[in-house]
């Protein structure tokens, strides 16, 4: 039988466990966006705190998690922490690592978004007697959500690519799926093609939709300002 014959054949019959392995790859990469951006806008939050501590606190949170590769901190979590008695699934040390981790990336966006912002808008605010949390709410975030749609779209897609290191750690993936049919037939080009076509397509529905999001954001902002 040829190359393509036996890869095709071992396909088919490992396909629901390739199916599989897909579903715990989005499982993953939805559950860890979605936590990654709230804690992202928490972390964002005391960050412009007018609290020196809360500030300096939260932005030294971010360096940490920025500067410390995420693949150091999984395996800190996986086999560290049993040494501290404390015991978990892959899926939760994946999705609270990742979370970590992302966080801290999504909340150093929305600074960036934050420091492009017109500083009168918020004094005025101030000065009409609004308090931190309703600025935050009605005027600093829904600027800042609006200037990070970039950045938080290739943090999303950032997600689904390095979904792929959970199978370090014993997280049954896609990746994991993929590595196992190559190594029941060893045709790692064609199983590592496969994957590479796979991921592309999870991250150009992550673009179009990312878009799609770009242009009622512009729209609605035209409308508004009555153009």
């Amino acid at each position: 039988m040829s190359g393509w014959a036996i890869f095709l054949g071992d396909l088919v019959e490992q396909s629901p466990l390739i199916v599989s392995g897909l579903v715990r790859t989005l499982q993953l990469a939805v559950t860890v966006s979605v936590t990654g951006f709230l804690l992202g806008v928490v972390v964002f939050y005391f960050s412009i705190s007018r609290n020196r501590w809360l500030q300096s606190f939260w932005r030294a949170y971010i360096s940490f998690f920025i500067g410390m590769p995420l693949i150091v901190l999984l395996f800190l979590m996986y086999f560290g922490l049993p040494q501290l008695g404390i015991r978990t699934t892959p899926f939760v040390v994946a999705t609270v690592g990742f979370t970590l981790n992302i966080g801290a990336y999504n909340a150093a966006y929305l600074t960036t978004a934050y420091n492009g912002l017109d500083p009168v808008e918020i004094d005025a605010a101030w000065a009409q007697g609004f308090n931190d949390r309703q600025i935050f709410r009605y005027i600093i975030l829904p600027q800042v959500l609006r200037l990070s749609v970039p950045a938080l779209t290739n943090q999303c897609i950032n997600n689904i690519k390095d979904s792929s290191v959970a199978f370090l750690i014993q997280y049954t993936e896609f990746f994991a799926r993929v590595q196992e049919l190559a190594s029941t037939n060893f045709q790692f080009f064609k199983a590592y093609m496969l994957a590479a076509v796979v991921y592309l397509l999870l991250v150009s529905v992550i673009v179009l939709l990312a878009r799609q999001l770009e242009r009622r954001l512009l729209r609605r902002e035209l409308t508004t300002k009555g153009v």
